[in-house]
């Protein structure tokens, strides 16, 4: 799909804050609102504008720890994929999930209330997905960027 300047405004106005009301986004686009709300639902039915969210401060709803698990299996079947990503995506702890090149086949970014939380989400992970022959887990210190905010250009 071809993104013209307007496109990416609204794009841009809707990462930053989508709570504003089609008018305040009319206004600040210098449109009116018919077009306005026909380039947004067009941007939707082409997938580019998947949803809408609110982000949360995951440490004021107790969630404090953020890992990234890296894993390593010698299964590479279609089949054995389907199932482990049936298997990670039911796991509410996991935020993102990544198919790797490198030294590690699989990253997953997890989020839980403490260690001992961790700890059972790892032993459930490693029951629940068959073929792991490695999971590595690094812990993260301090969160020093955070943007849901992609560089439209």
């Amino acid at each position: 799909m071809d993104l013209d300047t307007t496109d990416k405004k609204i794009i841009t106005l809707l990462q930053q804050d989508a709570s504003l009301s089609l008018q305040q986004l009319a206004d600040q686009l210098h449109l009116t609102s018919t077009p306005c709300w026909n380039r947004i639902k067009r941007l939707e039915q082409a997938g580019v504008i998947q949803k809408r969210v609110a982000l949360i401060d995951p440490e004021k709803v107790g969630l404090e720890l953020v890992a990234f698990v890296q894993i390593k299996t010698h299964q590479h079947s279609e089949d054995w994929l389907v199932d482990c990503v049936l298997q990670v995506k039911g796991f509410a702890q996991v935020l993102e999930f990544y198919r790797m090149a490198g030294d590690y086949d699989y990253l997953l970014k997890v989020i839980v209330k403490d260690m001992r939380s961790y700890d059972l989400f790892y032993h459930q992970l490693v029951n629940n997905v068959s073929g792991l022959t490695d999971v590595n887990t690094s812990f993260a210190m301090q969160q020093l960027k955070f943007t849901t905010e992609l560089p439209i250009i």
